[in-house]
């Protein structure tokens, strides 16, 4: 009887990793390719909008500082931001705002991680982030996969 036990649950440990194997193989997402086709979306967009942006030549980040603000802290993962940002798609839809959030920089998306450093208390800048740099190939609440995200975002205090 033991035997059956064992064989019986080894053929359901061997199906539910041929079904997790099955997943992995039809995985298609190819980040190299997202991110070619969010910096010509991003290009397209600044274009259309005539925006005045910066690349971030080492990330692919789009930014505009609204205001540099005023202050000499040095950015860590423990620093805490509050802050008050809208965030968009680019088809304008508006998917969050807030004001007032608290976090720390370690606890935010990558994008915001690249971006924030350049203002300082007071300063307002405006990142748009490619999909890699914000929820990748992964649906967020109201954001689709592989969403390029454009937020406006003020920094009210630094700690």
């Amino acid at each position: 009887m033991t035997k059956i036990k064992y064989l019986l649950l080894f053929i359901c440990m061997a199906g539910c990793l041929a079904a997790c194997k099955k997943d992995l193989v039809e995985d298609t997402h190819d980040p190299v390719a997202q991110f070619t086709t969010d910096t010509n979306a991003i290009r397209a967009f600044v274009t259309k909008n005539n925006l005045v942006t910066k690349k971030d030549e080492e990330f692919g980040l789009f930014y505009q500082i609204i205001t540099p603000g005023t202050g000499n802290i040095e950015y860590k993962a423990t620093t805490l931001v509050t802050c008050n940002y809208t965030g968009r798609l680019l088809d304008g839809t508006q998917f969050e705002t807030n004001n007032g959030a608290k976090f720390t920089m370690g606890g935010i998306i990558a994008g915001w991680q690249i971006g924030l450093p350049l203002i300082q208390k007071g300063g307002k800048i405006r990142l748009i982030i490619p999909s890699y740099y914000a929820y990748g190939n992964v649906k967020n609440g109201p954001v689709p996969a592989n969403s390029v995200l454009d937020f406006t975002i003020e920094i009210t205090d630094l700690q």
